[in-house]
């Protein structure tokens, strides 16, 4: 988790000093905001700490290889998002979306907490592209995650500064 805690204060520090209209600016057709960039990274961290904790209470253990995560930061190779996580076209303000990412993280940090090292090893649930992925690697996936999608940010930005000029 300390590399989360890490690639979270980066994505932080990105977009802070943006106003609630840049980060709901389309700076793109068909591309997501800044705003729905953040509103996914909450929705995908709540639904992978509802699949840890839905899976640490079954008695089900399913032991599979580590899986190459590290390419999650590839991004020439595009994703589309499942339904679950593609965040809402309405405007929120960075603060409301600030405030998700708080408690998806503080839900994330408690269920890991409370989980035996053994059940991250042993057991495991779905990733779209990856198969089943162990519990374990699903909590450095949520970073690298995260950074995938920080350097998605950073395109925005530079976007949004050059249509500004």
């Amino acid at each position: 988790m300390e590399e989360n805690t890490k690639i979270r204060e980066e994505l932080l520090q990105a977009v802070n000093g943006l106003s609630d209209e840049q980060v709901n600016a389309h700076p793109e057709d068909g591309r997501w905001s800044i705003i729905q960039v953040l509103e996914h990274l909450f929705l995908m961290e709540r639904a992978v700490t509802k699949g840890i904790a839905d899976t640490l209470a079954s008695d089900e253990s399913n032991r599979v290889d580590d899986k190459p995560i590290q390419y999650t930061l590839n991004r020439d190779v595009k994703v589309d998002a499942p339904p679950f996580v593609i965040p809402s076209e309405k405007f929120q303000t960075l603060a409301e979306v600030k405030a998700k990412l708080a408690s998806s993280r503080k839900a994330l940090e408690k269920v890991i907490s409370q989980a035996k090292e053994n059940d991250l090893e042993e057991k495991s649930f779905p990733h779209p592209l990856f198969k089943d992925l162990s519990l374990k690697q699903w909590i450095p996936f949520v970073g690298l995650h995260e950074k995938r999608h920080l350097l998605q940010i950073e395109e925005l930005k530079a976007k949004l500064k050059k249509l500004s000029q």
